[in-house]
């Protein structure tokens, strides 16, 4: 090979290096663009310079380290923006229930003193519809926010599907590339990765490569959410088990849909969502519900005992919403549940949902309660009816039951929506007993002892019950952002060490120019060389 070869060679080299470095500079805040370098090799019998291909500088491992950590941050982020809502719902001083509860005791209290006054009456009635309305304001912006979550899934579940399908069009994309040209256009695997690591961010992903380049994309138990060319749809679906929660389902490649545990998704956006669902905000309604039911049973059992200014027999003051019992979707049987409060049992009412199955050889209900995994099992009474956890359930029809039937049973969870007062009439508040007249204060003074009476699950009084609520929502939040900084210090160490391998270094880049333009200026020379000793030897003729 003559002079002029290994001289163009040279600046081939030179020239594709240059442009690779150029391309570094104008991609260094392009997201998901990994630099390149220039990949050279030596021509057989010193024949100059060839270029083997320009390499990205990815390293997987790197990649998926990176990945599943913005993942868990990704889903404590979510959580910790879920949770902190309520902690700042239930921690405000002046809006909270400890206040208004006082304030009730503190009107029957004034109502003991003056059992006829009608501006102590007037007092109990305006304290308890304030009491009762600040109960259903709680409970109602808990229920906005469990709305406002179903939309939030839809539009992950979308995204998913959205960032799937790209996946899948660019595993097509790069396994014809590497097909005809022997490699994929860098390009193509920056854009690639770059939705892989959006998507992580969603939903937790496991990743692997098929020997043709394309990526195999699983979530959950093994679920294909990609594979090769094909994307399997996520969709929201209403949960079999409770009708008025959003769940997860996978549609396979058989068009079946089938629902995913929330407990599948431990990351990601996604992941965070149904993790804040399950562990603080239906456990916070319940609680919620448990404290109202609590409340308006306590005052009630005493206020029924006594008489008003008419002299009649007190009634219930406060009302509440009813239980809740739900028959699984996918049941064979027929039967139904219906379900109401025990109120001779109400200290062993629980802020748990309860899962109920049928056992049809031994015609039993196995009972479980979904916040501790406790079970217990319990036959039918003489009224087809079950006792547990200060509810009654009754099954409309025993015959249409089957073997495996599920059910779900909500003691409390929509009790705070229907917190009520029930007496507007300040005649109709009695303070009196049936033994000392009309005008007696003995009621009005065993209502104002039930403040400081263990009336919430048999253990708490109603602010402690109270205090206790705000507690555990405060202690999560604040472990949700101590887990939060902890893992976004990892994400932000992983993310220095993937830029410190795919990342494009401008001073690095730049100093880079330089050399391949002294590079290039050499080869430049040897061509010179070569002519000026072309033409020196054409002189001698």
């Amino acid at each position: 090979m003559s002079i002029f070869s290994i001289g163009l060679s040279g600046l081939n080299a030179a020239s594709a290096a240059f442009n690779t470095a150029s391309n570094n500079i104008s991609n260094v805040y392009t997201p998901g663009y990994n630099r390149q370098v220039v990949e050279l090799g030596e021509l057989p019998a010193a024949q100059g310079v060839k270029v083997q291909g320009i390499q990205r500088q990815f390293d997987s491992y790197i990649a998926q380290q990176l990945n599943s950590a913005n993942s868990k941050t990704s889903a404590l982020d979510t959580y910790q923006t879920q949770v902190s809502q309520i902690d700042n719902l239930l921690a405000d001083q002046d809006s909270g229930l400890a206040p208004l509860m006082q304030k009730f005791f503190s009107s029957i209290a004034d109502l003991a003193s003056a059992p006829s006054d009608p501006a102590s009456r007037q007092g109990v009635i305006g304290s308890a519809d304030t009491l009762a309305a600040q109960f259903r304001s709680f409970d109602s912006y808990l229920s906005d926010m469990s709305s406002g979550l179903d939309g939030q899934l839809k539009d992950e579940v979308t995204q998913i599907n959205n960032t799937a399908k790209q996946i899948a069009n660019l595993n097509t994309q790069i396994a014809l590339a590497k097909a005809k040209q022997g490699q994929a256009p860098n390009s193509l695997l920056d854009q690639r990765d770059q939705l892989v690591a959006d998507l992580s961010k969603r939903v937790n992903v496991r990743v692997s490569t098929q020997d043709s380049g394309s990526y195999n994309i699983s979530i959950g138990n093994g679920q294909p959410l990609v594979s090769g060319g094909k994307q399997f749809d996520l969709e929201t679906m209403r949960s079999t088990a409770d009708p008025t929660l959003t769940s997860i389902g996978y549609r396979d490649s058989a068009g079946n849909l089938t629902e995913m545990a929330d407990s599948t998704f431990s990351g990601g956006t996604l992941g965070g969502l149904l993790t804040f669902r399950d562990e603080t905000l239906n456990p916070t309604r319940n609680k919620l519900g448990q404290l109202a039911v609590s409340f308006a049973e306590g005052i009630n059992a005493v206020h029924t005992t006594g008489v008003d200014l008419n002299g009649d027999a007190g009634q219930a003051m406060f009302a509440i919403g009813q239980p809740q019992a739900y028959a699984n979707t996918r049941n064979s049987g027929t039967a139904a549940l219906s379900v109401a409060f025990d109120p001779a049992n109400a200290a062993q009412l629980t802020p748990s949902d309860y899962n109920v199955r049928y056992d049809t050889a031994s015609s039993s209900f196995k009972i479980t309660r979904t916040d501790t995994g406790e079970s217990t099992t319990a036959t039918l009474d003489a009224s087809n009816q079950l006792h547990f956890g200060g509810v009654t359930v009754t099954v409309d029809d025993p015959a249409s039951l089957a073997d495996g039937d599920r059910f779900q049973v909500q003691p409390t969870r929509t009790a705070a929506a229907g917190f009520d007062n029930l007496i507007q009439d300040p005649a109709k508040i009695a303070a009196a007993d049936s033994t000392g007249g009309s005008g007696n204060n003995q009621t009005a003074l065993a209502l104002e002892n039930l403040q400081s009476q263990s009336l919430v699950g048999g253990s708490a009084s109603f602010n402690q019950a109270y205090a206790s609520l705000v507690g555990d929502v405060g202690n999560r939040t604040n472990i949700v952002q101590v887990n939060l900084k902890a893992q976004q210090s990892l994400s932000d160490q992983l993310t220095d060490v993937q830029q410190s391998q795919s990342g494009v270094n401008l001073d690095e880049e730049a100093t880079n120019l330089v050399r391949y333009q002294q590079y290039y200026q050499a080869n430049a020379k040897v061509i010179q060389t070569g002519s000026t000793i072309l033409d020196a030897i054409l002189g001698l003729r």
